[in-house]
């Protein structure tokens, strides 16, 4: 009698969860998802292989850690097209602070990887500050200042390296960084302080206010400026983590890592719900779009289409995703 109640609560537990997660908005591209993944399972079924699985995870969750970033940006009404050029400078100078062989274009420092992680993050944080100082304080466009942010920071990576990577990363930081779910378990955390944040704090609260009516809040008292600059310094110090993964990742500070995250993070955004007016969006629905930008991926090049393709394909995919957000707000 006891299994026969453990069972009956275990099955109304799974009924009370899927039933809340199909009532959620997101609910539609989730399906989406799963009838994706099914597709691709069907023409080929290394797709569904456990080992392919956890590469896709891996994947997804450097694209997702930026894409929540610049998620805390859109919901103010905002856009940073920077976070590609953040995610290579930061990854370069947190190489350069711990690297163990001599580079001809930078001194040794060898710092050691807890002070290495730091540069990284603080390289992150000033990108973040300096697109916000502008953005807020000199009230120029954020997609002109964050467009000439990504130049200047990719320019500054080629000055630094000489278009040359950073070799001699400590081992035990390439050991740790390395292992497969590592950086999915990094994703959850900062899903999981993001969604509490959003959702639980007067800050969160703020950034919804902002991009849903910016006047209105700051007639209310809310120091608008002071939201939106912590959303682009928030997104700094995400896109700076996501290049520190990056280090451990490729075993040294690539000077052209993340070529095109910036598109694949803000569709992820787009097709997860988040509008690009601003004021809407959740983490679980970028966490779904990130997924859905990885398994399109993924998929193309399990059925060897051709890398010309595969870039057109993704290409059509971010517009759709734009078509997307328009017809959403439409029917607001």
């Amino acid at each position: 009698m006891d299994n026969e109640t453990a069972q009956a609560s275990q099955q109304a537990f799974l009924g009370k969860f899927l039933g809340g997660l199909l009532r959620r908005k997101e609910a539609g591209i989730f399906l989406a998802l799963l009838a994706l993944m099914v597709l691709i399972t069907l023409i080929n079924r290394d797709f569904a292989s456990a080992s392919n699985l956890k590469s896709v995870c891996r994947q997804v969750a450097y694209v997702a850690i930026v894409a929540l970033g610049v998620f805390f940006v859109i919901l103010t009404g905002g856009i940073d097209l920077s976070i590609g050029g953040t995610v290579a400078l930061s990854g370069v100078m947190c190489g350069w602070a711990m690297a163990t062989v001599e580079h001809r274009y930078l001194p040794l420092l060898q710092w050691g990887p807890c002070v290495a992680i730091g540069a990284g993050l603080l390289t992150g944080a000033l990108v973040g500050a300096f697109n916000a100082g502008i953005v807020c304080y000199l009230g120029v466009t954020p997609f002109i200042v964050t467009l000439g942010t990504m130049s200047m920071t990719r320019g500054l990576v080629q000055l630094l390296t000489g278009g040359e990577s950073l070799l001699g990363i400590p081992e035990g930081y390439i050991e740790t960084g390395s292992w497969i779910l590592f950086p999915v378990i990094v994703l959850l955390l900062v899903a999981a302080v993001s969604h509490l944040g959003l959702t639980y704090t007067a800050f969160g609260r703020r950034l919804y206010a902002v991009g849903g009516n910016e006047e209105a809040t700051r007639l209310s008292g809310i120091n608008v400026r002071r939201v939106k600059f912590l959303a682009y310094v928030i997104s700094g110090v995400l896109s700076g983590l996501t290049g520190i993964l990056y280090v451990a990742k490729f075993r040294s500070a690539l000077a052209e890592p993340a070529k095109g995250i910036e598109l694949d993070a803000i569709a992820a955004a787009v097709i997860g719900g988040t509008s690009l007016m601003g004021g809407e969006g959740s983490v679980f629905g970028v966490l779904i779009g990130a997924m859905v930008m990885g398994v399109i991926r993924n998929g193309l090049v399990l059925v060897k289409v051709s890398p010309d393709w595969q870039e057109l394909i993704i290409g059509a995919v971010i517009i759709l995703a734009a078509i997307l957000d328009v017809w959403r707000s439409k029917r607001r």
